[in-house]
C-alpha cells in the first residue's frame, strides 16, 4: 500500500495553501466581505475568483478542454481539504457544492451538445446550478421511490408539475438537473432534465430559513406547475435518472467530507493557538492535561477520516463506486467536524462562542453535515445491507493483481 502523494499533487496543496492564507483567509476578518447569509459577498467572490483562475486554481473537477483542471479524485481531496481552511475557500475556486457536483456529472454523463449548453457556463462561473430532487412529505427524500413529482410525455417533451424543497443555491441558480417520475416502473421510473432559471411553468415559492450560514441561493421550496422541457434536455435517457443520481451523489457525498475536514483542521488550528497563550491560574491551557485530551483526540479523528476519505477516493480513481467507503466516510467525517467545532469553542471559551473567530460560523454550519446527501442512519443502513451481503468479505483488502517480485 502507498500513502505517498505524487509530487505534482504535493505542489498543488502548497500552492492551494498559500492561496487560501494569502488571498482568502484575510476577508474572513472583516463582516463587510459577508453577505446578509454569512458567505462571501458576490462582488468580493468575483474578484477573489479571477484571481484564482489566473492561478490556475479553478474548477478541479471539470476536464482541462473546457477550462477545469482534469484532477483526479485522490488530488481532488488534497486540493479540496486545503481550500476548505478558509469557510470561503471552496466557492472561490469554483469547488462548492452544488457545482461541484453537477459539473462533474454532466462532464461524465452530459451529450457535448449538453456539455457546451449546460455544463461549460457553470465551468466558466457565468452560472451557478442546482440539482432538484428532494421533496416534503408525502414526495420523495432518501427513498427516491416516493417521489411525487412527474414529467408527463407531450409530444417531444415533457411537462413537468410537482413540489421540490431544500434545493441548494436555487435563488442563485440559472441551470438546474431535476429529477422527476416518468412512469411508475420501480427502477426506470425516473429521469433527469436540464432546465434553465428563465423558462416559464415553475417558480421559487419560498428560500427556507436555516439554523446555519448558506450557500449562494439559499435552500429553497420549488412549485412546478406546467414547466415545458424539451426531449433533448434529458440528461441519460428516460428512465435512467437513479443511474444519473448514482454518479453524482456517491462522489459528492465525498467531495463533502475532502471540505469538511479542512473545516475540522481549522477548528483544531485556532483551537491550539488559544491554547498555546491563554493562561488561567498560573497555568497555560495547552498544558493541562484536559485541554491536551481534546486536542489529541481530534486530531486522531480527523486523521481517521482523511484515511477513510482517501480509501474512497482511490476506490473511485480505479474505478469503483467505493458505496460503503463513502457511507463511512460521510458518517465519520460528518460527525466529526461538529465535534471539532464544538471542542474548538469550549477551548476558546467566550471568545468562541463570538465573532471573533470563525467557530461559531463553522459550528452552525456543521449541523447540517450529519444531514445532507444521507442522514448518518441512512448511511448505517446502507452499511449493514453491505455487511449482510458480503459477511466477513465486508473486510477484505484490495488485492494487487500480480504477484511482487
Amino acid at each position: 500500500m502507498d500513502f505517498e502523494l505524487p509530487v505534482e499533487v504535493e505542489a498543488l496543496r502548497a500552492r492551494v495553501a498559500d492561496f487560501v492564507a494569502g488571498e482568502i483567509l484575510p476577508l474572513e476578518a472583516d463582516r463587510a466581505n459577508f453577505d446578509a447569509h454569512d458567505n462571501i459577498a458576490l462582488p468580493v467572490l468575483e474578484t477573489v475568483r479571477a484571481k484564482a483562475k489566473a492561478a490556475g486554481l479553478w474548477a478541479p473537477q471539470s476536464p482541462r478542454a473546457r477550462g477545469g483542471m482534469g484532477l483526479s479524485t485522490v488530488a481532488r481531496a488534497v486540493f479540496y481539504e486545503e481550500a476548505n481552511r478558509s469557510i470561503f475557500g471552496p466557492v472561490c475556486f469554483n469547488c462548492a457544492a452544488p457545482d461541484d457536483g453537477n459539473m462533474a456529472v454532466l462532464a461524465q454523463l452530459g451529450t457535448p451538445a449538453q456539455q457546451d449548453r449546460w455544463l461549460q457556463p457553470i465551468i466558466d462561473g457565468r452560472v451557478r446550478s442546482a440539482f432538484a430532487m428532494t421533496e416534503p412529505h408525502p414526495g420523495g427524500g432518501s427513498d427516491p421511490g416516493m417521489m411525487r413529482t412527474r414529467a408527463e410525455k407531450r409530444g417531444d417533451g415533457y411537462v413537468v408539475h410537482g413540489h421540490k424543497w431544500y434545493i441548494t443555491g436555487a435563488a442563485e441558480a440559472q441551470h438546474f438537473i431535476l429529477l422527476a417520475r416518468t412512469s411508475d416502473d420501480p427502477k426506470r421510473g425516473h429521469t433527469a432534465f436540464l432546465f434553465d432559471a428563465d423558462q416559464p411553468g415553475w417558480r421559487i415559492d419560498r428560500r427556507i430559513p436555516i439554523m446555519g450560514p448558506e450557500e449562494h441561493g439559499g435552500h429553497c421550496e420549488l412549485i412546478f406547475d406546467g414547466l415545458e422541457i424539451s426531449a433533448e434536455n434529458v440528461l441519460m435517457e428516460e428512465g435512467r435518472g437513479m443511474k444519473v443520481t448514482q454518479t453524482r451523489l456517491g462522489p459528492a457525498r465525498l467531495t463533502h467530507c475532502m471540505r469538511w475536514l479542512g473545516l475540522a483542521k481549522r477548528c483544531v488550528e485556532i483551537a491550539t493557538e488559544y491554547a498555546a497563550t491563554r493562561e488561567g491560574f498560573g497555568v497555560r491551557l495547552a498544558d493541562r492535561e484536559s485541554i491536551q485530551l481534546m486536542l489529541g483526540g481530534l486530531a486522531m479523528d480527523i486523521e481517521v477520516g482523511r484515511l477513510l476519505t482517501m480509501k474512497a477516493a482511490w476506490e473511485i480513481d480505479q474505478g469503483g463506486f467505493a458505496r460503503k467507503e463513502v457511507s463511512m466516510a460521510k458518517i465519520h467525517v460528518a460527525n466529526l467536524l461538529h465535534r471539532a467545532a464544538d471542542v474548538a469553542i469550549q477551548i476558546n471559551g467566550a471568545r468562541g462562542y463570538s465573532r471573533d473567530t470563525v467557530l461559531e460560523w463553522i459550528y452552525r454550519y456543521a449541523r447540517q453535515a450529519r444531514l445532507v446527501d444521507g442522514a448518518d442512519e441512512v448511511h448505517r443502513m446502507v452499511l449493514n445491507r453491505v455487511l449482510v451481503d458480503e459477511g466477513r468479505d465486508f473486510w477484505r483488502w484490495p488485492v494487487a493483481d500480480r504477484v511482487a517480485e
